[in-house]
């Protein structure tokens, strides 16, 4: 069925605002499962609805590990999205993705070990499919919509989340590349898992800021990463990042067609009825409420 665009925007590293939001409301969301990164921008750009939400908190004060990204999501979620666009910085794998680039993300290889991976629990089991983590409609308007802001975009990319918040060993870099990733940032998962066990249609746009550390030069030196070096790309990446967003909302179709992803949790539960847990169950009020009202 047919709806109205609501889009979640997730703001990475150095995107901490969106251009252009009218009737704009910073708003705390309240969750079951705790506080999200900072409030929500709520507010519209022309006819679409825009919920923005700062993935670090406002002043960058939450590392990746520490993200409460069940409360992001969920908030989200709550806050009327139908869809969510994330920016990251990612490091490039690769000596065609140069920094300022940006990349349309298509797969992610999870490699992150610290953080609640799941909305769902003992007492209310779900499997949902991951085999094309990203929405394909979006990341195609994604991606045109840098190119429309004159950005240089790369799609089909292959992200490699890391827990970190240190950066990768020279070894860890170069076997991330055997392995076939072609980006590496520290936030995306599980991120886009828990958007699609919401329901909710996820893209995800890199902004590359560095070669991360695999590279060496004509003598045999090799690079390395530094926080200074990645603000400063992140810098220069913000600017188009914001107008990419903007041009994004408003060349949405007017209509927005039911995705597949609408009905992720269709086929997903496998927790027998006289199983179901009460208390998990009304902690997935937002992410499942469809399935749970019979929707």
């Amino acid at each position: 069925m047919a709806k109205d665009w609501c889009i979640g925007i997730i703001g990475g590293s150095g995107l901490y605002d969106i251009e252009g939001i009218e009737d704009e409301q910073w708003l705390m969301i309240d969750t079951p499962w705790g506080d999200p990164s900072d409030e929500i921008l709520c507010g519209r750009i022309g006819d679409v609805k825009v919920r923005f939400l700062p993935r670090h908190g406002r002043g960058h004060p939450i590392t990746p590990t520490d993200l409460n990204t069940r409360a992001n999501i969920d908030a989200l979620k709550r806050a009327g999205c139908t869809d969510i666009l994330a920016i990251s910085a990612v490091g490039s794998l690769r000596e065609e993705l140069q920094p300022g680039r940006f990349v349309a993300v298509e797969q992610f290889i999870d490699r992150t070990v610290h953080r609640p991976s799941t909305f769902f629990g003992n007492g209310f089991v779900a499997h949902v499919s991951m085999a094309d983590p990203v929405c394909p409609r979006l990341s195609e308007m994604a991606a045109k919509a840098v190119t429309a802001c004159k950005g240089k975009v790369a799609t089909g990319a292959t992200y490699l989340a890391m827990e970190g918040p240190q950066f990768s060993t020279r070894a860890e870099s170069r076997m991330y590349q055997a392995w076939g990733a072609d980006v590496i940032g520290m936030t995306a998962m599980p991120e886009a898992k828990l958007a699609r066990e919401a329901e909710l249609p996820y893209a995800l746009l890199g902004m590359v800021t560095d070669y991360d550390c695999w590279r060496v030069d004509e003598n045999g030196v090799g690079d390395s990463v530094d926080v200074a070096q990645v603000v400063a790309q992140m810098q220069e990446n913000s600017q188009l990042a914001r107008e990419a967003v903007v041009k994004f909302i408003e060349k949405l179709p007017k209509t927005r067609k039911a995705s597949p992803i609408d009905t992720a949790l269709d086929d997903a539960v496998i927790t027998a009825p006289e199983e179901h847990d009460p208390a998990m169950m009304a902690k997935l009020d937002a992410v499942a409420g469809r399935i749970l009202a019979g929707g």
